[in-house]
This record gives C-alpha cells, structure tokens and sequence, in this order.
C-alpha cells in the first residue's frame, strides 16, 4: 500500500514538473498522408478507389485544412508494354517472331492511350464528387513493379488495391498484383476486398 501511494506521488510530481504550453506555443504537427489507388479496367478496382472515397475523405478533401496538412489521393494506372513483335506458331514446329509494322505499334499505343483516359476520367468523376484532392498517374511496364517503384518513390503513406479474387492456380501462373504489392511496397498496404456480387 505503501509502494501504490509513492507510485501515485512520483507520477503526479512528474506531470506537475511538466511546463505548460498555450496554443500559441504548441508545435504545429504537418500531417502528410499521401494515399494511391491502383486502378485497371476491373470493377474490383474501382470498388478499392470508392472505398478510399468513403472511408477517408476527410483526410483527403479539398478544404483549406486539407490542403493545409498534404492529404492528397493519386490514382496510377499501369500500361502493358506495347511490343514490337508477337510470335506465333509458324513453319515446322516452331515459332516465329513477326515484327509489327509502325502504323500498328502507334494504333495499339494510341488505344491503350484512350483505355487510359477513359479510367482516369471516370476515376477523377468519382473523386471530384466527393471533393477529393486527386491526381492521377499512368505508367507503361509490369504492373506489379511499376506500382512498387511509383510508391517509393512519391514516398507514399498508404497504398490501396482491390483484389480480383483469383484462383490459386491462376495466382500461381500469373501472379496477383496485391500479392505482389504485399510483399514488396515500401509503405502499408491495403487490399480492398469486393463483395460476392462484384467479382
């Protein structure tokens, strides 16, 4: 009883022996929270960006206070790389690479272009509903890579993903982008899962 009250006595002595600070002398604290959604044509991936929407608008409005503390949304989209050649089986038993003419390369750039667009736009609709501070993003290369290197390197607070909900014999063949994401972004992630109805 003895060792309560001493106890009791050293904590309220040392809460006294704190100085006391006015609003005026407190320390301005800037929070930085950088948030990006991944998106693709999957309606998964736009479940992920709507959820972001819903559940942490406050943080990312676009309010003064906002503004003020950094709260910003950037929303990355990753082309395929557009390849020069496709191969496909020609002549005995092998297979044969076929360079694609440049009015070819420039048509499938051109589209993949415009698929971009397309998303981004009707992310930026989503978001400018809501008043969300937004940017957006499209890289070219391997998805999964891309998004890892684009979070590093924005230096990212939270990194947002849907899953498609894939197989495990796809996953293993293909590999899961969220997966990949898991395990190799420099920031937390969050895997926004959709309902059974969605995917």
């Amino acid at each position: 009883m003895a060792e309560d009250q001493a106890t009791a006595a050293m904590e309220t002595s040392a809460v006294e022996k704190q100085p006391e600070m006015t609003v005026a002398e407190a320390p301005t604290v800037t929070i930085t929270k950088r948030m990006m959604v991944a998106i693709d044509e999957s309606d998964s991936s736009f479940y992920a960006l709507q959820w972001v929407i819903d559940h942490f608008s406050n943080l990312l409005m676009t309010t003064e206070a906002a503004e003020a503390e950094g709260g910003l949304l950037t929303v990355v989209h990753v082309q395929s790389l557009s390849h020069h050649f496709a191969a496909f089986p020609a002549g005995p038993g092998g297979a044969t690479a076929v360079y694609a003419s440049s009015s070819m390369i420039e048509s499938v750039k051109k589209a993949q272009q415009e698929a971009s667009a397309a998303l981004l736009s009707r992310a930026l609709q989503m978001c400018r509903a809501k008043q969300i501070r937004t940017e957006t993003l499209v890289l070219e290369g391997d998805a999964k890579d891309m998004i890892c290197q684009a979070v590093e390197q924005m230096h990212v607070d939270l990194l947002v993903v849907g899953s498609r909900g894939l197989g495990k014999i796809r996953r293993a063949f293909i590999g899961s982008v969220s997966d990949y994401c898991a395990h190799h972004a420099n920031c937390p992630i969050l895997i926004v899962k959709p309902p059974k109805e969605i995917n």
